[in-house]
């Protein structure tokens, strides 16, 4: 059930597709993700609360709730199921793989639509109740402060690197995929709610804030389990990770700066020895 030695995992190609062109449609369209204009507007204070009810039911459709959040999990969580998505496939006999992934990334798939059809919902109300839009965003960014320092954030986090048995056969194998994906999407969530809820909530500049988010949020993902107590929780082995990296490309670039050196000096000591003989 282990990966071929050889050839593309042509799934990682279409996942990544699939990321990119969410995140092209999301620029594409950012101005209308969530309607940040209108809700951010100073005059709409100044209409009655029964006509801001009904502007806000004619300029944001479920439909378009529906879609933005599908483009937001397609763009910031797919990143997120490479690892948990691996682990279905190498558990999975080659004829049963395609259609493993296909019900993990389901069930994975409705958590999330669920959750941020949610957020949208708690952003937009937030936006068209609260006074300002700063006091708005500076609530929220206090939750996702908050929440990244309890121990439930914790727990989720180390609910997201859980990696059950599988079933190998039959009806059980598919159930196993679909819950497998049903629970790793329910801690995905649970650890990023605060976060996801906090880009929505930007206004200008939201789809730079949800790279930053979706950077922050895949780095996290490598820290190891840990125990469940209130503390600050940052990226640190993806941080100590690049600084390695960097580290190592400093040095193979330093030697190969001086190849040439003991070559230049091995050629000038065999001519002078010539000489001098």
């Amino acid at each position: 059930m282990s990966r071929t030695a050889h050839g593309p995992d042509i799934w990682l190609v279409v996942l990544g597709s699939i990321i990119l062109l969410a995140w092209w449609l999301l620029a594409r369209n950012s101005g209308d993700l969530m309607m940040s204009a209108f809700c951010s507007s100073n005059t709409l204070w100044a209409l009655p609360l029964s006509v801001r009810f009904d502007l806000a039911l004619m300029l944001v459709s479920p439909a378009q709730i529906a879609s933005g959040s599908a483009l937001m999990i397609a763009a910031m969580m797919l990143p997120l199921i490479i690892a948990p998505l691996r682990h279905v496939r190498d558990r999975s006999f080659a004829r049963q793989r395609t259609r493993a992934t296909i019900l993990f990334a389901a069930g994975y798939g409705v958590v999330w639509m669920i959750a941020a059809v949610v957020l949208q919902l708690i952003a937009f109300v937030a936006r068209w109740a609260a006074p300002a839009p700063l006091l708005c965003f500076g609530l929220a960014l206090v939750t996702a402060i908050l929440w990244q320092v309890s121990p439930t954030k914790q727990w989720c986090l180390n609910r997201c690197h859980r990696r059950p048995h599988l079933a190998a056969f039959g009806a059980a194998a598919d159930r196993d995929a679909f819950d497998f994906g049903l629970t790793n999407g329910a801690s995905c969530a649970g650890s990023c709610w605060a976060l996801m809820l906090l880009t929505l909530l930007i206004g200008q500049g939201q789809i730079s804030g949800m790279i930053a988010v979706t950077l922050f949020v895949f780095a996290e993902r490598l820290e190891s389990p840990a125990r469940l107590k209130w503390r600050w929780r940052a990226p640190s082995r993806a941080l100590r990770i690049a600084v390695a990296q960097a580290r190592m490309r400093l040095t193979t670039a330093r030697a190969a700066e001086h190849v040439v050196t003991p070559v230049d000096d091995s050629v000038f000591g065999r001519t002078l020895c010539r000489i001098m003989i």
